[in-house]
C-alpha cells in the first residue's frame, strides 16, 4: 500500500480557484478524450492504474474450515524479525513497557495481568481468546491496548509486542482490534462504542440496500474530529463547494473552541449508516489507524483512503485502485479536486471499485476470519518461543 508509484499523478490545476466537474459538463470540464483536455493526462494514468490493479489482482481463497488465506502473509511479515526465535530475555524486555498487559495460555486456560489499562478493550480481545483457548498450546505474550504502537524500531532490537495498529517504524505484531467485539470508540451517538462487528455488518448492509448506487447522492462525505491537519484540505473544499463536498469537523474530547474545528462551530456527528446515502466516502487516520475504515466499505460507496502509513492487520490485503481510491496524506486541495473530478466522470468504474471493496470486507472480514487470524497468529508465534512456558502466579484467570 505504498503511494510512491502514483504521487506524480496529482498535479496542480492552472487556475487558483478550485474548479469541479459536474454531470453534464464533460465537454468543458474533464473530458479526458481530447489531447488538450484539462485533466486528460492524469485521468488516463488513473485509468491505467485501475486497469493494472484489476488485471493483477488475485482473489484470496478459504480453507475447508472457512478461514481466509488473505492474511497469512501479514502474519509471516510481522513475525519475520523473530525468525531466529524468541528467548525468555527477549520476551521479558516487553514487560518494561508501562501498563502493558501480559497473557498466558496454560493447559487450555487463559490468564492475564490483574490490571488492564482499558478493561473493555481487554474484554473484546478475550472474547476471541476464550473461544480458541482449548485448541492452543501453552504460550505467553504481551499485548498493548493503547491506540499507539509501543515497540519502535529506533530503540534497537526487535521486541515482540502485540498491537492493533502500527507503521513501518515499529516492531509491533498486529492483532485484530478489540472493536470487532466491544470496546470501540465512544462518541455522542455511540456512547457505548460502535458495538459488535457482526451486528453492525447487518446494519450497514441494510443501509446499503436502502441506498443502492443509482440512488446515492453524488457527493463526497466526511464527518470526524480534527485529529490531524491531513483532513483540513477536504474540509476547506467543502466550505467553498458544498454542492459536491460535505466535509465537516465534529467535537472530540479535546475540543475547547472553534479553533479546534478550523474556525467553525462543530457539526453534529453522523451515524455510519447515514454515510451510505453518499457515493463517495473519505477515510482518514485518527490517532492511529481509523476504526471506521472497514465500516465504510459496507455502504457499497466508493472509499477514498488517505495515507498509507498506518495499518491494521487487514489493510495490506486491500489493493489500491481495485478496492478503494488511494490519496496521499500530503494531498492539498488541488490534488483532491483532481481525483474527485475523475470519480464523478467515471461513474461505472467507480461503482465497480465500490463493489470490489464491499465484497472483500463481506467475504474476508467476518468474525470467523477474526478467530482464524488469532488462532494462526498464536500458533505461528508460539513456534518461535525458545523456552518452556511456566505459570505466572501473578496473573488472574479469565473465564
Amino acid at each position: 500500500m505504498r503511494f510512491a508509484y502514483f504521487l506524480h499523478l496529482f498535479v496542480y490545476v492552472k487556475s487558483t480557484e478550485l474548479q469541479f466537474c459536474e454531470t453534464g459538463q464533460s465537454e468543458e470540464c474533464g473530458n479526458d478524450k481530447g489531447p488538450n483536455s484539462r485533466w486528460s493526462k492524469e485521468w488516463s494514468e488513473y485509468k491505467s492504474l485501475i486497469k493494472n490493479a484489476a488485471e493483477t489482482y488475485v482473489e484470496c481463497g478459504h480453507t475447508s474450515s472457512g478461514c481466509s488465506y488473505c492474511y497469512d502473509e501479514t502474519i509471516k511479515k510481522d513475525l519475520s524479525p523473530f525468525a531466529d526465535g524468541i528467548s525468555k530475555e527477549t520476551l521479558d524486555s516487553a514487560k518494561t513497557i508501562s501498563r502493558i498487559t501480559k497473557y498466558q495460555i496454560i493447559d487450555g486456560q487463559l490468564f492475564r495481568s490483574k490490571n488492564c489499562m482499558f478493561p473493555f478493550r481487554c474484554s473484546g480481545i478475550e472474547h476471541f481468546l476464550l473461544e480458541l483457548v482449548k485448541d492452543l498450546p501453552n504460550t505467553e505474550f504481551y499485548l498493548n491496548t493503547r491506540d499507539w504502537p509501543m515497540a519502535g524500531r529506533h530503540f534497537g532490537s526487535a521486541v515482540p509486542v502485540f498491537s492493533f495498529s502500527k507503521t513501518k517504524d515499529y516492531w509491533d505484531v498486529m492483532f485484530p482490534a478489540w472493536t470487532f467485539w466491544e470496546g470501540g470508540p465512544a462518541l455522542g451517538i455511540y456512547p457505548n462504542g460502535l458495538g459488535r462487528w457482526d451486528e453492525y455488518r447487518k446494519t450497514l448492509s441494510s443501509a446499503a440496500a436502502d441506498n443502492p448506487w443509482s440512488r446515492k447522492e453524488s457527493k463526497v462525505f466526511f464527518r470526524g474530529s480534527r485529529t490531524s491537519a491531513e483532513r483540513d484540505p477536504l474540509v476547506l473544499i467543502s466550505r467553498k463547494n458544498g454542492k459536491l463536498v460535505d466535509a465537516k469537523y465534529t467535537k472530540n474530547q479535546a475540543w475547547k473552541s472553534s479553533k479546534d474545528t478550523l474556525g467553525e462551530e462543530p457539526a453534529e456527528e453522523v451515524k455510519l449508516e447515514e454515510h451510505c446515502r453518499f457515493k463517495y466516502l473519505f477515510n482518514y487516520r485518527g490517532v492511529a489507524a481509523s476504526f471506521r475504515f472497514k465500516h465504510l466499505f459496507l455502504c457499497r460507496s466508493l472509499v477514498f483512503h488517505v495515507g498509507d502509513e498506518w495499518l491494521e492487520f487487514f489493510y495490506p490485503s486491500l489493493v489500491p485502485w481495485f478496492h478503494y481510491i488511494p490519496v496521499p496524506s500530503t494531498a492539498d486541495q488541488q490534488m483532491i479536486q483532481s481525483i474527485i473530478n475523475f470519480a464523478i466522470h467515471h461513474d461505472g468504474i467507480m461503482r465497480e471499485i465500490s463493489e470490489n471493496g464491499a465484497n472483500f470486507i463481506e467475504n474476508h472480514l467476518t468474525l470467523n476470519d477474526i478467530s482464524c487470524y488469532w488462532k494462526t497468529l498464536l500458533l505461528e508465534y508460539t513456534k518461535l518461543l525458545s523456552f518452556p512456558i511456566s505459570r505466572d502466579q501473578t496473573l488472574i484467570r479469565i473465564h
